[in-house]
């Protein structure tokens, strides 16, 4: 067992999407490899990364298809 990310892209929409995942008791990390404070450019920011325990997808995965319908 172990993690499966389910989404990528913008701060925002992960952390909106990592909150409608864990209200269903799902627990998720998130991945953020912008390093703002090493270099100060925001012009080209990494693509932050959210993952679950592939456990739990079943359970997540009606949450994740609502949630990337709507975006």
């Amino acid at each position: 067992m172990g993690l499966m990310k389910v989404f990528s892209g913008s701060e925002i929409l992960a952390q909106a999407l990592q909150a409608k995942i864990e209200e269903i008791g799902v627990n998720t990390v998130i991945r953020n490899n912008n390093q703002s404070n090493v270099l100060p450019s925001t012009a080209y920011p990494k693509p932050v990364e959210l993952f679950i325990e592939e456990v739990d997808f079943s359970k997540a995965n009606p949450v994740i298809e609502e949630f990337r319908m709507n975006i």
